[in-house]
């Protein structure tokens, strides 16, 4: 595969909105082990093989085992997720298919019961900047392997 364009080189500016999103996010409450999770499987879900092999490293990097990596795709299959972390996956990837579905009363209910209103905001600042990025990557073809995580 063969990038298309380099986006941050063409266009710095876009790049910076796009990482002020990102200081936002880091800057807050949220746990990084769950916003790894959460940028892993929107990643998945959009087929972002980039942003996949970004964070999982990232997520390695950070203490995440492979365990819960590897059983990320099925979480709802597996014992490895806590409470808040399947709440935080389930509320990813209902916004990540916003198209294909509504995101009903009881589904916000079922997550405000592990998320107070700030980290809500925080965690869907999260998803739309991961599905931001998720698109970046694969209109623009960032290749993926060439990420080393810091």
């Amino acid at each position: 595969m063969k990038q298309r364009l380099n986006y941050s080189q063409i266009s710095p500016d876009a790049l910076n909105a796009m990482l002020e999103l990102e200081k936002y996010v880091h800057g807050s409450e949220l746990e990084r082990s769950l916003y790894e999770l959460v940028k892993t499987r929107a990643s998945q879900i959009n087929g972002c093989a980039y942003c996949i092999d970004m964070h999982t490293k990232d997520a390695r990097k950070a203490g995440e085992t492979e365990q819960r990596l590897y059983g990320l795709s099925a979480w709802r299959e597996t014992p490895f997720y806590s409470k808040r972390e399947r709440a935080a996956l389930e509320w990813t990837e209902a916004l990540t298919l916003i198209a294909e579905n509504d995101i009903p009363d009881s589904l916000y209910d079922s997550v405000r019961k592990h998320f107070d209103e700030k980290e809500m905001v925080v965690l869907t600042m999260a998803i739309i900047a991961i599905n931001g990025w998720n698109r970046l990557a694969i209109s623009f073809r960032t290749v993926p392997g060439t990420y080393q995580a810091k």
